[in-house]
């Protein structure tokens, strides 16, 4: 009794951290706010107990900071750090393409493909929720191809600061149409095992990503309250 006890308190807690996790990505929660227990234990009724236990993941994952005497705060980052972020996850990305090139399995490069199609499926749609998510799924399908525990651990702990800021770089119908190209030529470099090629473009791609992030920072469109500062 006690083990079935223990697995249905983890699996709630996992469930709770995914859709927190949705909420910070898509910016229901917003970057900066602190997370208000009381309001998100009821909006997603849940007690505060695998509550705590899934902010604790988030702050783990980079998603949330725990400030002494403040809580959990959704992460809020300057220019500065967008700039050193991106500066290191252009080229985790492209390592990661350039080792994934050489070491996919047949099957690996299958499910990427399917879920490349499903996610132009959703831009058609224009769904971009669930255009991020298949999106973010085939960036990690990537990394997990290169075959590198270390490069991936590294890469989920930069990658998660920044996801939220990634989710907004498609909200703009130029900048998205852009993107969907890039994912093209990411795939055929992909399934042509061509390293250097998909390197290329993965780091092409996260640049354009820094950018787009710099110019809506700048306009005052990701964090407004900020923006007659």
């Amino acid at each position: 009794m006690a083990e079935i006890i223990e697995i249905s308190r983890l699996a709630l807690h996992d469930q709770v951290a995914a859709r927190l996790r949705t909420m910070l990505v898509e910016g229901r929660i917003a970057p900066g706010a602190k997370l208000n227990e009381r309001e998100l234990s009821e909006l997603l009724q849940v007690s505060r107990t695998p509550l705590r236990e899934a902010i604790k993941l988030l702050g783990a994952e980079g998603l949330v900071d725990l400030l002494p005497n403040r809580g959990a705060v959704a992460v809020k980052l300057t220019e500065a750090d967008v700039l050193n972020t991106f500066e290191v996850l252009s080229d985790l990305e492209g390592l990661s393409g350039e080792l994934a090139a050489q070491r996919i399995s047949e099957a690996e490069l299958a499910e990427l493909q399917a879920r490349h199609y499903e996610m132009l499926a959703c831009f058609t749609r224009r769904d971009l929720s669930g255009y991020y998510r298949l999106n973010a799924l085939i960036h990690a399908g990537v990394n997990q191809a290169a075959g590198n525990p270390v490069l991936t651990s590294t890469y989920k702990a930069i990658n998660a600061r920044v996801q939220s800021l990634r989710f907004r770089t498609n909200q703009n119908e130029d900048k998205w149409k852009r993107a969907v190209k890039e994912h093209e030529l990411m795939m055929q470099a992909l399934a042509a095992r061509d390293g250097a090629g998909l390197r290329a473009v993965l780091i092409q791609h996260m640049l354009h990503k820094r950018d787009t992030v710099l110019e809506l920072l700048r306009a005052g469109e990701i964090y407004p309250q900020a923006a007659g500062k």
